[in-house]
């Protein structure tokens, strides 16, 4: 636990108490203050309560008369759509809004620093897409590398559940939007931006919004090194504010094209890695044969990994051997089973349009099952990536207005993913994949991506035996 710093002898309150929120209240106390913590949820509040923490609903007139912050779990709207009524009563009160992500880069580095030989480091990633492999992918090679590490954030857990710093130990945290939109302290040694595509539009209020969230984490964060993907214009914009002519401060990465100049750069090509430094290729990575790295996308992710490794200091061939060893993330294309020629591969955390369309070009011969909760926009923007697909099997409340939207494409409206599996398991031959990637949210049948996952593969295994 980190234990939480400046709020010595302070009342603090803990607004949602998931487990970011649980964990913030326990920090908090661990430090000297005193948390009183709320959520609407009775099952929540009586969670809390078995945990030893104290109760008080924050909606009562006079909730904050003494207390010196809010802290806000990631999931509770704090500007749009609307603001939480919580949190607006604490603005009216004049209290500090805050979240855990702000407290830990507050508490992380403590006196005891002062007798390490290497300071601990902290990498944050953010991104729409690919930021928990890419996270995932850093801890790794670090770790395979012989470097002491902690991953921790959007992935798996809270912040302020690490363990104090060691000696040399480097954080990775994935952090998203909701995360680095609110935190009143970004400080990031190093900072990493894979792409941007529109996602949580309601709650940033457009993409702008939404982008000046991942932002943040950059201009606030004065980070030492960046690591910036500029496929798209928002990330050459990051770059380009952020990089002095000649430096090594931001490096650029890219699967959409060769990056020249005489910066540091990291791209990939045609599934080769490669490193150039003042205009000189220094190394490079055939990703082709990397089983947990499959698709543009997962270059995309090798390059950032990579290029944050090398700010570190670590070698091409050490980074190249800890991918080879990496086996991949839960739901981020997955590889569930094999049978007869046919790959069966979970990519459930593919919940939008853009990180399905990168999933539908990893592979040659699909067997798509695909549907759910759709997001703002439309299919649209799949439809040029849905070559590959032999035919479409389509689930979700909404599966008949998702399955005329495949214009072009061969579908079988089928609602449920037993039904989907099962028909995608009996029409499946040699050499196609069966990919679940859903574009779409899971909250129409499933509490999250996850369990629509471990759904797929659970019947995918069932259909085999």
């Amino acid at each position: 636990m980190i234990p939480v710093q400046g709020y010595t002898g302070k009342t603090v309150a803990v607004l949602g108490l998931g487990r970011s929120g649980r964990a913030a209240a326990a920090a908090l106390e661990a430090g000297g203050a005193r948390a009183v913590c709320w959520d609407d949820s009775s099952a929540a509040q009586q969670a809390a309560e078995d945990d030893g923490l104290e109760l008080r609903d924050l909606r009562k007139e006079g909730a904050f008369d003494d207390v010196s912050a809010l802290i806000v779990s990631p999931g509770i709207p704090h500007l749009y759509p609307k603001p939480n009524a919580v949190i607006a009563a604490a603005w009216d009160a004049g209290v500090p809004v805050d979240n855990d992500i702000g407290l830990f880069f507050r508490s992380y580095a403590t006196n005891d620093w002062d007798d390490f030989d290497t300071t601990p480091k902290v990498i944050a990633v953010t991104g729409s897409n690919g930021k928990s492999t890419t996270s995932a992918l850093i801890h790794h090679i670090l770790v395979e590398n012989g470097r002491p590490a902690q991953l921790a954030g959007n992935i798996g857990r809270g912040v302020l559940d690490l363990e104090p710093a060691h000696d040399g130990e480097v954080v990775v945290l994935e952090l998203s939007s909701y995360q680095t939109d609110l935190a009143r302290a970004l400080t990031p040694d190093i900072a990493v931006f894979t792409n941007l595509s529109p996602d949580h539009l309601d709650r940033h209020a457009g993409l702008g919004g939404y982008f000046a969230a991942k932002r943040r984490l950059f201009a606030e964060g004065g980070p030492d090194r960046a690591v910036i993907g500029v496929d798209e214009d928002e990330g050459r914009y990051i770059a380009n504010q952020l990089a002095e002519a000649g430096d090594d401060c931001v490096l650029r990465i890219s699967v959409e094209r060769k990056l020249g100049g005489d910066g540091w750069n990291v791209f990939a090509k045609k599934g080769f890695l490669a490193e150039t430094r003042k205009g000189r290729q220094v190394a490079s990575i055939d990703l082709r044969d990397i089983a947990g790295l499959p698709g543009a996308h997962n270059h995309q992710n090798a390059c950032a990994a990579y290029a944050a490794c090398r700010t570190l200091g670590i070698g091409p061939k050490g980074i190249e051997a800890a991918m080879r060893s990496y086996s991949g993330l839960p739901h981020r294309s997955q590889i569930v089973a094999e049978r007869d020629g046919v790959t069966f591969v979970n990519d459930s955390k593919a919940t939008n349009v853009d990180s399905a369309a990168k999933a539908l070009q990893a592979f040659k011969k699909i067997r798509w099952i695909c549907g759910g909760l759709q997001k703002d926009g439309g299919l649209d923007a799949l439809l040029p990536h849905v070559g590959s697909v032999q035919k479409a099997y389509v689930i979700g409340r909404e599966a008949d207005d998702f399955a005329r939207q495949l214009t072009g494409v061969e579908t079988q409206v089928c609602g449920i993913m037993e039904a989907a599996v099962g028909a995608a398991v009996a029409d499946a031959e040699a050499g196609e994949v069966v990919l679940l990637a859903p574009a779409a949210a899971s909250f129409d049948q499933y509490d999250s991506f996850e369990k629509r996952g471990d759904d797929f593969a659970r019947l995918v295994q069932e259909a085999l035996r």
